[in-house]
């Protein structure tokens, strides 16, 4: 498997890269500082540890060489004067970076001055960061870095209402934004060069062990001898890659060029079958146990373990991707698919030949993370599985190929390495001037105490940024604006069941005793919901923190909490299939040779189940609920999305009329809404009849 064929994209915003390219000397210098920069990443991951500044400029420093090397300035860079000049902004960028760092403590010393040098230095560090994001992924970031600097700086005390913001002084601004914990070498670089960066080199090592191949063979085995297999094919596929890519556009990439063409020649529209790939694709990034490094990024910024992300995130992707199935199986009875022949290998023989180096690393990363060890140590340990798991099958892993994969994880990080530097200077501005809190109280005033109406502000927002940042810059910037508004909005909803249920210790009464007197006397008995929502609302905004923490239990704020960011989490991914950008279906539609806008009116429709299944977040206790709970959730959400699916193509098992379609998405929607097991009996019973009505009134053709 070579290198050039198999590397996955990273991800991308709405501005794809010009590089330079690989053939001679700058491909073997490339080659060389690739795989000097993974191991210095797996040295201080692993084995080392070294202070946090020192690890975030390092990684800076080094992905700064490389995309001066690989990203020219303007055109494809051929000319031997611009690239002296990009290589010596990289080198310059990267000894900027390593000063700056180095100069800390006597910067404490002084005073918290900065002399000349610093200046120079800390100036130039900054406009590398934005120079270099510019290049990788266009226009958008850089110009948010600047309005957000000189809005900290200059335009932000002539603008009056909730965003004004008095100033800071230049050497502040510098300081901050080189120092500061949400600045350049903060905390959004030190989750770049921990977790993001060691699972993007765990992914570039299953590729080079051929666990790629080995997931399209064994895809195509398992699902691909039935009708409408070969979209099933692209499902399947997609699911398992995610746990090889940080990126729904590799994901498509890499599996759509096989399974895109498969589904056409079984009979699929080819708009539905470029849609499918890229909605399917963007599901990898919502599959445990990686999730495209979302659910380190997660437990980063929430506290909350690891494992306890991966393990209510299963049952969630499940419901994603057997969304995308029912489309498939509903278009191949509607289009009349046919079988595609295939080969008659059995999926023993596939797992025989290549699964031992997907499915013994996956293990031990799994069984490592349950046993408590960190994230990046047990990806360490999962790359050496990986190694060692390929000499027990016929494409076993030499020197050579140890540093193909060191060199192309390094190649895979440099644009998502340098941008989540430099979108620490924007959240590092948010987190200074507060704006974060403003935002969040803007959601809830505009969506008083809606959840829904605060999810579709959360989501426009989201498609906005995701027009110019990945998914996971994207949620971490989301995240840092609306997490705090949806934590108190579904905080506030289960205060409400312990208001009208009367659950009140005496401390949380006292609060009530300062709020709202005149209701006192209703305090602690049994009440409606909404005589419960009325006395809530009285409570003053900086008083109700301290009531959640008084009436709440820590578990039920964890599961507000991690439901809180889920949803963000997830409507974070909907720039991927929502034109008018949503370049993983503009890669599906390349592939499929369809129009980039259709491709992508299609790819948002199969991929609903981004906006359905953050409701059930929002609505039920799926994500933190009794075992026997979330499982009734499950399988009743499960059939409510086949309903849901058959309404949205105008088919089940026959077509259906506008008034067949309006009975079964009200049976979807009954499915789907927190209305109780027993009126769930019934509404699945309706729908039940329902199916098999439409079945035999049809005659339909098995799949």
């Amino acid at each position: 498997m070579s290198q050039e064929t198999n590397a996955p994209e990273v991800e991308l915003g709405e501005h794809e890269a010009i590089v330079r390219g690989e053939d001679g000397w700058i491909g073997k210098v490339v080659f060389g500082l690739g795989v000097l920069i993974s191991l210095m990443h797996i040295y201080f991951n692993v084995f080392a540890v070294i202070p946090g500044l020192w690890q975030n400029a390092l990684h800076f420093a080094g992905f700064v060489l490389m995309g001066a090397l690989i990203y020219p300035m303007f055109g494809r860079g051929k000319s031997k004067g611009l690239l002296v000049f990009d290589l010596s902004l990289g080198i310059l960028g990267a000894f900027a970076a390593l000063y700056m760092i180095s100069m800390e403590d006597t910067i404490y010393e002084r005073g918290v001055r900065l002399d000349t040098p610093e200046w120079i230095f800390g100036t130039l560090a900054i406009l590398v960061a934005i120079e270099f994001t510019r290049r990788t992924t266009g226009w958008i970031i850089p110009i948010l870095i600047v309005l957000a600097l000189t809005y900290i700086g200059w335009w932000g005390a002539l603008i009056d209402g909730v965003f004004k913001f008095k100033g800071l002084s230049t050497e502040t601004i510098l300081f901050r934004s080189v120092y500061g914990d949400d600045g350049l070498f903060g905390n959004i670089a030190r989750i770049s060069s921990t977790f993001v960066f060691m699972f993007i080199l765990f992914g570039a090592f299953l590729v080079r062990s051929g666990a790629g191949e080995f997931i399209i063979d064994l895809a195509r085995v398992v699902a691909g001898r039935t009708v409408g297999g070969p979209g099933l094919v692209a499902v399947f596929a997609s699911g398992l890659t995610g746990t090889i890519s940080g990126s729904a556009v590799a994901n498509t990439a890499s599996t759509g060029v096989i399974t895109i063409p498969l589904m056409k020649k079984a009979g699929f529209p080819a708009r539905f079958a470029g849609g499918v790939e890229a909605a399917a694709s963007t599901g990898g990034q919502l599959m445990p146990p990686i999730m495209g490094a979302g659910a380190f990024v997660m437990a980063s910024y929430t506290q909350i373990p690891y494992t306890t992300i991966i393990a209510v995130s299963f049952l969630p992707a499940i419901l994603y991707f057997a969304t995308v199935a029912f489309f498939v199986r509903m278009e191949a009875k509607r289009s009349n698919v046919h079988v595609v022949e295939v080969e008659t290998e059995s999926a023993f023989e596939v797992l025989k030949r290549g699964g031992l180096p997907f499915l013994v690393p996956i293990t031990v990363l799994i069984g490592l993370l349950i046993y408590g060890f960190t994230p990046t140590y047990a990806a360490g340990f999962s790359i050496i599985g990986v190694v060692v798991a390929s000499w027990l099958t016929p494409n076993k892993m030499g020197l050579r190929a140890i540093l193909d994969a060191l060199a192309l994880g390094a190649r895979n990080m440099v644009m998502t390495g340098i941008l989540l530097c430099a979108v620490g200077l924007i959240v590092n501005v948010i987190a200074t001037a507060g704006i974060g809190n403003t935002f969040s109280l803007m959601i809830t005033n505009w969506a008083g105490d809606s959840l829904i109406i605060a999810m579709v502000l959360i989501g426009l927002a989201s498609l906005v940024l995701g027009m110019g940042l990945p998914v996971t810059a994207s949620y971490i910037v989301l995240g840092t604006l609306s997490a705090p508004a949806l934590y108190s909005l579904i905080a506030d909803g289960l205060l409400v069941e312990a208001i009208a249920a009367g659950n009140l210790a005496d401390d949380a009464k006292a609060i009530f005793m300062l709020a709202a007197p005149e209701r006192l006397a209703e305090i602690g008995l049994p009440m409606s919901a909404e005589a419960a929502k009325e006395i809530l609302a009285l409570v003053p905004p900086d008083m109700a923190d301290t009531l959640r923490q008084m009436v709440l239990d820590q578990d039920t704020q964890i599961y507000a909490l991690l439901s809180a960011h889920m949803i963000i989490f997830w409507l974070s991914q909907d720039s991927n299939v929502t034109p008018p950008v949503c370049l993983t279906a503009f890669t599906a539609a390349a592939i499929a040779k369809t129009p980039p806008m259709a491709t992508g009116l299609q790819s948002w429709k199969v991929a609903k189940g981004l906006y359905i299944v953050p409701l059930l977040f929002a609505y039920t206790p799926f994500l933190g609920g009794e075992w026997h709970e979330v499982l009734s959730i499950f399988g009743f959400s499960l059939v409510g999305l086949y309903a849901f699916t058959g309404a949205l193509q105008g088919y089940l098992e026959e077509k259906l009329s506008w008034l067949e379609r309006a009975v079964v998405f009200a049976l979807g929607a009954g499915l789907l809404w927190p209305l109780g097991w027993q009126i769930h009996l019934a509404v699945l019973a309706v729908f039940v009849l329902f199916f098999l009505w439409n079945k035999k009134s049809g005659g339909v053709v098995k799949v």
